[in-house]
């Protein structure tokens, strides 16, 4: 038999090849439809990163986190402090002043008169002279919104100093702007909204912590040994996840401090309010836990630890998060970790 001409060979070639790429492209292609085909609850198991819904609440985590970061980091660190708060005031507590008496102590008017003439421009409240004899009499003073309490010398009238001693009033402050960052009502409201911020960090987060069902256990974890932007995300998200519960109370409570109203609402709407209560309601048992648990002080110095403790996690997740945030936006870094 005569072989083949070379024109009938050469189209062989090309339909073999043709086949070949085909083959090739085929698994690629297959994968992609079946990728296309799946439910939103499927691609949310196997592979949440494909899904534009998780891609825009990462850019809202990711924003509010920055927009609020200096917010959340002072509220936090100062709250970790009053979880001590009764055993600060006790220890900055003043004792009474003790006084040399020296015949007879000055009258009400007197002191007052001596109180007006070291302070002009305040207005004279309060004259009180305790029973003991040596102990220095205490004036409260107004001036405006504002009042301080003084203590006189009850025998010459001078000024011995303000009755609180710094760290009780710079506590006293600090507990003024952890509740109302010092603008009283219009500073809680504040806070209210700040606490709305918080919950919406955390339910994003949430969202966005999972990373499939094939990838979760590696979520909980952190690996040391891995380079600076891995270890970052893994501090940001495993962190996060096991402290989940307590961002997401604190949020809530803050809430509840600023708008109580609502919360209230809730109770009376499942449970109404009898004439004649003798037992306390279930929603009210639960609101009022709800402000213990935010403050921390139910069951001793253990707990109060771990509450001064935990409440730095928000300002360690902020840092964290604006490390990714630097490197993603800043430095235009890769965001093979979302």
């Amino acid at each position: 038999m005569s072989p083949e001409p070379a024109r009938s060979r050469t189209p062989l070639r090309v339909a073999s090849t043709a086949h070949r790429v085909s083959v090739g492209k085929k698994p690629a292609s297959f994968k992609q439809w079946a990728s296309d085909r799946m439910t939103f609850p499927a691609r949310w198991v196997r592979n949440p990163q494909s899904l534009w819904v998780r891609k825009a609440l990462f850019q809202v985590h990711l924003w509010t986190g920055i927009g609020v970061g200096l917010y959340v980091l002072l509220i936090c660190v100062s709250g970790s402090v009053l979880v001590y708060r009764s055993e600060l005031l006790r220890t900055f507590s003043k004792r009474p002043t003790i006084v040399a008496a020296s015949g007879q102590p000055m009258a009400p008017e007197d002191l007052t008169k001596a109180a007006q003439q070291a302070y002009p421009g305040y207005q004279v409240i309060e004259v009180w002279q305790p029973k003991n004899p040596n102990q220095a009499a205490e004036i409260s003073l107004k001036r405006g919104q504002g009042t301080t309490i003084r203590l006189f010398h009850p025998y010459s009238g001078e000024d011995l100093g303000n009755k609180l001693r710094v760290g009780y009033r710079f506590t006293m402050w600090l507990l003024d702007f952890h509740d109302n960052l010092l603008f009283g009502h219009s500073g809680r409201l504040v806070n209210g909204f700040g606490a709305l911020l918080v919950v919406l960090l955390s339910l994003t987060g949430a969202v966005i912590w999972w990373p499939g069902i094939k990838k979760w256990r590696r979520s909980l974890t952190i690996g040391w040994r891995a380079n600076w932007k891995r270890l970052n995300w893994d501090l940001h998200s495993a962190v996060g996840f096991w402290t989940f519960v307590f961002v997401f109370m604190w949020g809530i409570s803050g809430i509840y401090f600023a708008f109580p109203d609502p919360f209230q609402a809730v109770v009376d709407f499942f449970d109404p309010l009898a004439s004649v209560q003798r037992q306390p309601r279930v929603g009210d048992t639960m609101l009022a836990w709800l402000a213990r648990l935010h403050f921390g002080r139910f069951a001793g110095w253990s707990v109060k630890a771990l509450w001064a403790v935990f409440g730095l996690v928000p300002v360690f997740l902020f840092v964290t998060g604006a490390l990714m945030w630097w490197n993603r936006v800043i430095r235009h870094g890769p965001g093979q970790f979302e």
